[in-house]
């Protein structure tokens, strides 16, 4: 997708945006758009607007405000990239066909809906689908990210996608928007979605901090299957760790994180966005936030010692 033929030229160089979701405060973006204005001597100030449990009429009202104070563009996370969309003015082809939103642009003073979870995993994911030799792909999780996901691996040119979702039908809405352009398997269950598969995707936020759960039985998890999380909260999910443990190639959220922010940062501001920068900051917050967890590890082993 080239972002930049879609973008007018900007006169300015102060940009405000921010992130609209909840829980939020666990976030790489304001580091990754900071540091990358940084590095272009532009300003660019990202406000996390942690908004739990909203009805479409308070997000009606959220969006109005947006505009109103003069942000260039917003995020969106769970649990809203669906229910944005029909409060926009405008969606992009990519955004429209996929059915859900993470960016959002003030263009005009209207709102401008863009996917960039889609084009971000596309080029992070390609290499591992290219090694597999496109083969049959598991995707767990239909909804915002599950569709972009889905969408990202369809312009990939996968053999098939067995996709399941505990809604199915989250997974039958993603089968309608693919058919006549690439094969979709409803899954009956994780299980079904895993057989004869070569990758296996988490599109849902089973295993974000605090949740330790996985969307996929260790058991299921091999050797000959690579496997993707979209949840960077912890990094190194249950799953990952426990699909690193059978010997699977695996990829982090990293790599979605920092492409579909880099592909945001270009929308909101105009600028193509120093990607290595945004991968620094990004890995930055991770460093900080593990030494924080395991400083904090330590003390209560201490204290845990000296108690007894």
């Amino acid at each position: 997708m080239g972002l930049r033929e879609t973008i007018p030229a900007v006169g300015h160089q102060k940009f405000l945006t921010g992130l609209i979701g909840a829980p939020i405060a666990h976030s790489a973006s304001p580091a990754m758009h900071g540091q990358a204005a940084d590095a272009l001597g532009i300003r660019c100030h990202y406000q996390l607007i942690e908004v739990a449990g909203a009805g479409s009429a308070e997000l009606r009202a959220l969006l109005a405000s947006i505009k109103r104070i003069g942000f260039a563009g917003v995020n969106v996370t769970f649990p809203y990239k669906e229910a944005v969309v029909p409060l926009l003015d405008e969606l992009s082809p990519a955004a429209r066909a996929i059915g859900a939103v993470n960016t959002i642009v003030v263009r005009d003073d209207r709102l401008v809906g863009y996917n960039t979870d889609a084009t971000g995993f596309e080029r992070a994911i390609g290499a591992l689908v290219k090694a597999s030799h496109h083969g049959p792909v598991a995707v767990i999780g239909a909804g915002g990210v599950g569709k972009a996901i889905a969408h990202a691996l369809a312009s990939l040119g996968v053999a098939e996608l067995a996709v399941f979702d505990s809604d199915r039908a989250k997974a039958e809405q993603i089968a309608t928007q693919l058919h006549g352009r690439q094969q979709v398997r409803i899954a009956a269950n994780v299980e079904d979605a895993v057989q004869g598969a070569v990758g296996l995707v988490n599109g849902t936020p089973i295993g974000m901090l605090p949740d330790l759960g996985t969307p996929v039985p260790e058991v299921l998890l091999h050797r000959g299957l690579w496997v993707a999380d979209a949840v960077y909260s912890p990094l190194w999910t249950p799953l990952l760790t426990a699909a690193r443990a059978k010997g699977a190639d695996i990829m982090t959220g990293r790599e979605l994180a920092v492409h579909q922010a880099a592909d945001a940062f270009e929308l909101f501001t105009g600028f193509a966005p120093p990607i290595v920068e945004m991968g620094n900051a990004f890995d930055a917050v991770m460093a900080k936030r593990y030494a924080a967890a395991s400083n904090a590890w330590a003390s209560a082993r201490r204290a845990l010692a000296k108690s007894r």
